[in-house]
């Protein structure tokens, strides 16, 4: 934990107060190792540790001169400690402070996306248990296929946001790593120890083989995975906001008392919420793109990634955290309606049970070329008016009695037998867990 400092949240991670106290600490503990190691007197260290400060203004003021921000800093600290200000920085690299520091914020910051994550899975399960058999009709291409339920569909979102804990897990793994090598990663002025030293401090792994920087595809993995999971809550937001839709309208995002949809049109209710949850996760690709990018660097460095990860970093971190509050709020409070459901459910009038009448007609020994035609032929004709509905087609069909009864026609449209089998999805997803 940082000296003086309490871990903040999302958005004071990556402002100027928090990253140069990080980096003070980082430059304390080395000089704490070295005393250990018997390098420089315990003294000095207990000086450095009582008097090293900085003031942010200050920083940026000396590095209006220098024009290099590392060494504004320790120029500002120098200031405070005063002559055992000599034992700071030694050995060290401006890419050791900067790198170390960069992967703590990215630690720090995964783990406050996980905790989003896990609320937001609970989230989903109490919806998809809420409304396991909450029957409507599943949609490819965006035309009527079967019937499913908006349970499952929860229940679909639940498993991807466990896909995506792991996935974070491992990204926040990658990235919890610091160096404390040297100008190319050699060691060649402090000994391995401080580096073992400061990363344990810090919670972090040294890096197995650096060069004067942590390499960064262990960055693009990081910000790839948040890329990924912001297109998890895309396509979530996009189910959502079609099934907004006036024609549509099975769930709604919650309107609250006073809110306004249209400045010109009092009687909109938009869902600005899924809409903006869109739209941020395509910067979350450009991103990862750029993150993706910066993984080849020339020789043991260059800087061509250090402006970039400036802005896509805190960007994506702080982006990616905000889309998950929206989520967990429009997910928890989302409305749903059954009826509208069941009503859009029989707009085409029994055609979503033509592939039960194919399969039952093919048991009873028609090739399945011909019951396909069967079918289609009684199916075209629903869809070319809007008096007819597919079961009174059947019925009325001579080639299909011959192999069908009026009862079994009758059981094929039986609405209650629709899932049947979504206990054994759910007990193998959302109730097992």
């Amino acid at each position: 934990m940082i000296k003086r400092y309490t871990r903040p949240e999302m958005g004071k991670l990556f402002e100027d107060e928090f990253k140069f106290r990080t980096w003070l600490e980082i430059e304390i503990l080395a000089c704490e190792a070295r005393a250990e190691l018997g390098e420089i007197s315990k003294e000095d260290v207990k000086v450095i540790r009582d008097k090293a400060d900085f003031e942010v203004e200050r920083i940026l003021e000396i590095e209006e001169t220098t024009k290099h921000d590392v060494i504004a800093f320790l120029t500002n600290v120098a200031e405070y400690v005063g002559p055992e200000s000599r034992h700071i920085h030694y050995g060290m690299t401006s890419s050791d402070i900067l790198d170390t520091t960069l992967s703590f914020q990215m630690k720090s910051a995964g783990e406050l996306l996980m905790k989003r994550l896990l609320t937001f899975k609970d989230v989903l399960k109490k919806r998809a248990l809420e409304h396991k058999r909450s029957i409507c009709v599943g949609r490819s291409h965006g035309i009527h296929a079967e019937p499913t339920s908006m349970g499952l569909k929860f229940a679909l979102w639940y498993e991807e946001c466990k896909r995506n804990i792991k996935r974070l897990e491992s990204a926040i793994e990658t990235i919890s790593v610091g160096q404390i090598s040297g100008a190319v990663g050699t060691f060649e002025h402090l000994t391995p120890k401080v580096e073992e030293y400061v990363c344990e401090k810090m919670g972090l792994k040294p890096a197995s083989v650096s060069t004067q920087v942590i390499q960064r595809d262990r960055h693009a993995e990081f910000l790839t995975t948040l890329s990924i999971i912001g297109a998890s809550l895309e396509k979530i937001a996009i189910e959502i906001r079609h099934l907004q839709r006036t024609e549509v309208l099975e769930a709604e995002e919650f309107f609250s008392k006073g809110q306004k949809g249209s400045s010109a049109m009092p009687h909109k209710r938009n869902p600005i919420v899924s809409e903006r949850v869109s739209g941020l996760a395509r910067l979350l690709r450009g991103n990862a793109m750029a993150a993706i990018e910066n993984v080849a660097l020339w020789h043991e460095r260059d800087i061509s990634h250090s402006s970039v990860e400036r802005v896509i970093v805190p960007d994506s971190c702080i982006t990616l955290d905000y889309m998950l509050d929206l989520m967990i709020k429009l997910s928890d409070n989302l409305l749903v309606y059954p009826e509208n459901m069941l009503k859009n459910l029989h707009l085409t009038r029994g055609l979503v049970f033509s592939q039960s009448i194919l399969l039952k007609l093919t048991e009873k020994g028609m090739t399945r070329e011909d019951a396909y035609a069967i079918v289609q032929t009684s199916a075209m004709a629903v869809w070319a008016d809007s008096n007819k509905n597919l079961k009174t087609e059947l019925l009325a069909s001579e080639e299909a009695t011959k192999f069908l009864s009026t009862e079994e026609i009758d059981e094929i449209f039986d609405e209650s037998k629709m899932l049947k089998n979504v206990d054994y999805i759910f007990a193998r997803s959302v109730e097992k867990d």
